[in-house]
């Protein structure tokens, strides 16, 4: 409420010009309000007092119901309906709030809020109320007490606030500033400015921040950035009161006249959709409150200080007929509000009185209210009196409620044990303890031993009595009870603070990651239990935990996350958020996405990488090339998601991936019905075997004649080199027949020992063993023998000749068999370790006093951190192989103190060894939810460090699809398997870069952009729409290329309707190319096409979209199809070449492009005219306006053509530069653009149509390609 301009005999009540009233009889006061009040000598009475008897009531028609006191003779400065219960909040001038309950007015609570200053605004929230004066905000429970106390600054002059949401608060006054409040740290976490300082009323939509002003004006403002988008200059004098409904505002305000300011009887009503006045409505009383009641229909109350209301539209005419009278006790109204079911009004007055109007006799202040809680009466004075010195008397006197939960009183046994009295002695760098004696309480204890790890002071606790241990200056006796230690050992520190670590001497510094709550750090009550490992995790809901108990195991990165769909798609959905390193994650939206972590570790393995992005050849289904393509995309990404379409385009065409099962179904996919360990793991096979063979082809490819040849001369592929081991395979007959042949395969699986299952005695067994067992393999078998001519029992074994430089391993943990041998084994390693370590801290030790000192060391403190991280830990991070002279093969587990103890050159000085280090692991996630998903492990080198980031340094990542974060090394073995199960490991040789040349040389010549030969039989030369470059006209760096794709519908969105109507997207259409045109940008030929190929599809087409796409039936058909069609792969090398030469795209709408046709292109190549023709916060404008506003073309008239839509673009692009001036002029481009959106507002967005339409999108190329 805005207080310039009224009556001058208000004076004492504005708060901006007076202190607030002292709770006393008031001058103004009506005498007939005292005939019925006894007021105490020493001030007046606050207890409420109804004023007269309720009327009756008529349905729909709002009167009078109850009136009662709030506080006699103090100004009611705000009122405010509850939102969550049936309550009425009232503030006073005095700085008291009271509260009333129901309709019926009864008091509820009544509390002093502020001393000296008057309540300005009530907000109700959950827990509590708000109230905010001067400069103080204040959140309380509804009985009274404080919740917290904000204090502001004692500049400011607070007159309004506004809930954004559940947590965050805006509060403005009369300062040039509004501040943001974070209701749940109580800190001011942003202080924006304001151009027109006096804010005194805040409103929010679904659109915009509405902020009243002092000065008459209205500005509308961005909800994210707070940035004026808007301003109404409503009234020349001062604002009183506004509201917002829909698309309208409606305002109320003052007027400058030349004897001051004047209540202006016009309400000033804005359409939001046009941001434009419209008529304004006048109406028959002095307006100074209004508010929308939509019921039936959007109205208008407007209220005058005097008690006058009415009712009117605010798009009609306001009729004197709809004006009713409230009967205020004071002279003057000071306050009004509507609840929130529309049923009641409150108004306050200047006498203190609070008058409520309904229109039904029974209303609720809000549609779902809570129950509201009563103070219970006091019941101690009707209870018996106890004699406690009667054994017999019962204690079933005393009422105790009946409950199923655990009493307070209900200690543990070792809780109730009573405690020894605690001393201390304290000697200055440990010396004598004949020093101070002080007896302390436990927290004081905990301080000073926090306080002694940091100072120069040896501390010592003693149980028993000061004599028992010679604190009376003697030295402690041989036969004094021992202390015994009980500590909690201190958390791991947080694996991104160690990697973001700079050291400064021995001080580390690191940016705070907010990973978890301030000054808060978790721990737990049972270190004990198995179950509570370092992992666990308590789920956001607690519905169905004791159903579900294993759903808390699963850590909140390792779930399955999901791309939230909205109107823009995935524009507005925050990557970032799951991903704050540099390297790039995968979507998981498109089909048989579930290889994206293995997709990740191939990529992650630097020779793989660079040999893969080197290959190319002329097959169209060809995985290799298809996999350096995304590569190449994973290297150019800062940080954003890419996804695998093209690369999983190809691998559903392959039959061998068919027939293994690796193509899923969509509904099992979702459903997380197939088995994805075992998948993967199939998936592994199959991609090393598609990757050996591809890459065998030696053949210099003739379609693209700057391929390359292989890395290798032999008939071995570079990946056979990689990934091969060479083997003997004996098969040896009970005839004693020996037979020897020689294979290679690309990868092991693991073969655990017989009966593991069975054996619950803890037998150790390590991985290097089981992995000896796995590759040198032993089993009796049915073979054919030549000598017996008859299937024969044979023992067949294997022995190594080659050991490959990755080696590759599947766990076949498949079933509890094999689950229970590695729980088993993690679980004796363990033991193990605790033995290891037996003679230093654990956490079941008792200590002497002597070890006190060595507890606050840092060997202690990492001692402790160490012992944790073995828990579910079998895996080693390095393993041994040696070749013997005898064809055998030892392994056993590497560390790092074998590396010391043998030197760092052993394995590479003697030869046949070899040393292994761990770079991934790809478990399988078990989520009864979601269906479980796949991730990897990822130990990322130096040299993608080095790219990225500009660092040298290794580190172990999780790679959760788009999800990356940084870990602790142990975490990439740790094993619980209850939810977190292996599937593979890829084991690396030590120095394995250095053997293989990473140079990545280009495989793609221009000799692309040439002429090629149709895939349509019934294509003619008349029918050609582009002429193919020349050799002169090759693009060279910077030149301008326009760019324009046409797309089709493979399958269609699933989406789902929700109950407020809305609709929710589940999973987003799945679009393929089917066009692709690129226009020469400049040259004697601008506007002439280069490009204009129809993508040739296998996959079943859902949707043509004829309208949007011009593709019609049969245009992708090679049987049928007149247009020049081809191959995507041959398109696609056609776009990556002028890419990489560096050219500029320019396009409407690239963005899509680009994505669908799965190209990562840098932002410096991209001149998109979406963009360039936008203003922020605004709609963007379709290329058909653009085209009609600045260059007086219509196009797309019928359908959409790519020729004319790249060539259009072209244009606006020199038209953009022609207004900007090159982008020397920003306020000149910017006023054009300004008219541009009011010229679009006003045609609707739309393009009139032509009286006679004659498109010109293929006559200009037809005449240009004749001419040529």
């Amino acid at each position: 409420m805005n207080f310039e301009g009224l009556d001058p005999g208000l004076a004492e009540y504005a708060p901006a010009m007076h202190s607030a009233l002292d709770p006393v009889l008031d001058a103004h006061l009506n005498p007939s309000l005292l005939q019925n009040v006894e007021l105490d000598p020493e001030g007046v009475a606050l207890e409420a007092l109804p004023v007269q008897e309720s009327v009756h009531i008529m349905e729909g028609v709002y009167s009078e119901l109850h009136s009662v006191v709030a506080e006699v003779g103090v100004p009611v400065s705000v009122s405010h309906f509850d939102l969550h219960e049936e309550m009425l909040w009232v503030g006073s001038h005095g700085g008291h709030a009271t509260s009333f309950f129901g309709p019926a007015l009864e008091r509820y609570s009544s509390f002093q809020v502020n001393g000296s200053d008057d309540i300005r605004q009530i907000q109700s929230l959950e827990n509590g109320i708000l109230f905010l004066t001067k400069n103080n905000l204040k959140y309380m429970a509804r009985g009274g007490l404080i919740i917290f106390d904000y204090l502001l600054d004692e500049s400011d002059d607070m007159h309004s606030l506004l809930l954004t949401d559940s947590s965050t608060l805006l509060v403005g006054g009369l300062q040039n500033h509004i501040l943001e409040i974070d209701l749940n740290t109580v800190q001011e976490t942003q202080k924006y400015a304001v151009e027109t300082p006096g804010v005194t009323i805040m409103r929010q939509t679904n659109r915009f921040f509405f902020c009243g002003h002092t000065s008459g004006k209205i500005s509308l403002r961005d909800l994210r950035t707070f940035k004026v988008e808007h301003e109404f200059d409503a009234f020349s004098g001062s604002l009183s009161d506004f509201d917002v409904h829909g698309n309208l505002l409606a305002a109320c305000g003052f007027s400058s006249r030349l004897t001051g300011l004047a209540c202006d009887r016009f309400l000033k009503v804005y359409d939001l959709r046009m941001m434009r006045a419209i008529t304004p409505l006048q109406v028959h009383v002095d307006p100074a409150f209004l508010r929308f009641i939509p019921t039936y229909t959007s109205r208008l109350a407007i209220i005058s200080q005097s008690g006058q209301c009415q009712f009117c539209e605010p798009t009609g005419l306001a009729n004197p007929a709809d004006i009713f009278h409230v009967n205020p006790v004071g002279p003057l109204l000071m306050t009004f509000d509507v609840s929130a079911s529309k049923q009641a009004l409150a108004f306050g007055d200047s006498e203190g009185c609070v008058h409520l109007w309904t229109d039904s006799p029974e209303p609720s202040f809000n549609p779902y209210s809570r129950e509201t809680e009563f103070a219970l009466p006091c019941l101690v004075d009707s209870l018996p009196p106890l004699d406690w010195s009667q054994d017999l008397l019962p204690l079933s006197l005393i009422p105790v409620p009946l409950t199923t939960d655990t009493l307070l009183s209900d200690w543990p046994a070792a809780n109730s044990a009573p405690a020894p009295r605690l001393y201390l002695i304290s000697g200055p760098n440990g010396g004598s303890r004949k020093g101070l004696r002080y007896q302390y309480s436990l927290q004081t204890l905990i301080i000073l031993l926090l306080s002694s790890f940091l100072s120069a002071f040896s501390i010592f606790f003693f149980s028993g009595s000061p004599g028992d241990w010679g604190l009376d200056g003697q030295t402690p006796q041989p036969s004094s009870p021992r202390t015994i230690l009980h500590y909690r050992r201190a958390p791991p520190v947080d694996a991104e603070i160690l990697r973001t670590m700079k050291k400064v001497g021995f001080i580390g510094y690191a940016p705070n990651p907010r990973t978890r709550l301030r000054n808060q750090i978790p721990y737990r009550l049972k270190e004990s239990d198995n179950e509570f490992d370092s992992f666990s995790q308590v789920t956001e809901s607690p519905i169905g935990r004791e159903e579900e108990p294993h759903l808390h195991m699963v850590s909140k990165k390792y779930r399955k996350v999901t791309i939230k769909y909205s109107k823009l798609g995935l524009e507005d959905f925050d990557f970032k958020h799951y991903n704050k390193t540099l390297f790039a994650g995968l979507e998981p939206h498109i089909p048989n996405a579930y290889c994206n972590c293995m997709i990740q570790v191939l990529y992650f393995l630097e020779p793989v990488r660079c040999l893969i992005q080197n290959h190319l050849c002329q097959k169209e289904f060809c995985l290799a090339c298809e996999l350096g393509f995304l590569f190449h995309m994973l290297d150019l990404s800062r940080g954003d998601p890419c996804q695998g379409s093209n690369f999983l385009r190809a691998f559903r065409t392959i039959p061998e991936a068919s027939a293994l099962g690796l193509i899923l179904a969509d509904s099992d996919e979702a459903s997380g019905k197939g088995n994805l360990a075992r998948l993967i793991q199939r998936w592994n096979r199959f991609i090393l075997t598609q990757l050996h063979q591809d890459m065998q082809e030696l053949e210099v490819p003739q379609a693209y004649r700057g391929a390359g040849g292989s890395f290798c001369s032999s008939g071995d592929s570079v990946i056979g080199q990689l990934f091969s081991c060479e083997m003997e395979n004996c098969s040896l007959c009970r005839c004693g027949s020996e037979t020897v042949r020689a294979s290679s395969t690309l990868l092991f699986t693991l073969s655990y020992p017989e009966g593991s299952n069975s054996d619950k005695t803890g037998k150790n067994c390590d991985f290097a063993q089981v992995l000896k067992r796995s590759i040198c393999l032993e089993q009796n078998t049915q073979a054919w023998c030549d000598n017996c001519e008859k299937y024969q029992p044979t023992i067949q074994t294997r022995n190594i000749r080659h050991l490959p430089d990755i080696l590759v391993i599947n766990c076949e943990v498949n079933s509890l068999k094999e689950a229970d041998f590695w729980r088993m084994q993690a679980e004796v390693a363990f033991k193990m370790a605790m033995k290891k370590h037996s003679g230093e801290i654990s956490k079941s030790k008792e200590f002497a006093l002597a070890d006190w000192k060595e507890l606050g060391s840092p060997e202690g403190m990492l001692m402790c951190a160490s012992i944790e991280e073995l828990k579910n830990i079998w895996l080693p991070f390095s393993i041994r192989m040696k070749m013997t002279k005898n064809k055998g093969l030892d392994v056993c587990n590497w560390t790092d103190g074998d590396e010391m103890q043998w030197g760092p050159a052993r394995a590479e000085e003697e030869h046949g060894v070899y040393v292994y280090d761990l770079m991934a692991t790809v478990v399988h996630i078990l989520d009864s939810r979601t269906g479980g998903s796949l991730v990897a492990h990822i130990k990322v080198g130096e040299t993608y460090h080095q790219r990225k980031e500009g660092v040298t340094h290794q580190q172990w990542y999780l790679f959760n699809d788009f999800l990356i974060e940084p870990i602790d090394k142990h975490e990439a073995v740790q094993f619980d398997m209850n939810w977190k199960v292996p599937a593979i490991l890829y084991y690396i040789k030590r120095n394995l870069n250095s053997k293989y040349n990473l140079n990545i040389k280009n495989p793609i010549e221009a000799s692309v952009l040439l002429a090629e030969a149709s895939l349509a039989r019934k294509q003619r030369k008349t029918h050609t729409t582009f002429i193919p470059l020349m050799l002169n006209e090759m693009p060279q760096v910077g030149d301008l290329v326009g760019l324009d794709a046409e797309f089709v519908t493979l399958n269609e969105e699933e989406a789902e309707l929700r109950s407020d109507g809305t609709k929710s997207t589940i999973k987003p259409s799945q679009m393929s190319v089917a066009r692709i045109t690129c226009v020469r940008g400049q040259g004697p030929n601008e506007g002439i096409p280069f490009i204009d190929d129809y993508i040739s599809t296998q996959e079943q087409v859902v949707d043509y979209l004829t309208q949007y796409s011009g593709i019609k039936p049969g245009d992708l058909d090679a049987k049928i199809s007149s247009k020049h069609l081809t191959t995507l792969k041959s398109t696609y090398l056609k776009l990556r070449f002028l890419i990489d030469i560096g050219v500029k795209f320019v396009g409407h709408g690239l963005q899509k492009d680009f994505r669908v046709i799965n190209l990562m292109v840098p932002k410096d190549q991209v001149l998109d005219t979406v963009y360039l023709f936008h203003m922020p916060r605004k709609r963007m404008i379709s290329l058909r306006f653009l085209a009609w506003y600045f260059l007086d073309l219509k196009i797309q008239g019928e359908t959409h053509d790519s020729i004319e839509d790249a060539r259009t673009a072209l244009q606006l692009y020199r038209k953009y530069l022609e207004l900007s001036k090159n982008g020397t002029e920003p306020e000149s481009f910017h006023k054009v653009l300004k008219g541009l959106y009011e010229k679009g507002r006003k045609m609707d967005w739309k393009v009139p149509e032509p009286e006679g339409q004659t498109s010109p999108k293929n006559a200009a190329v037809f005449s240009s390609v004749l001419a040529l």
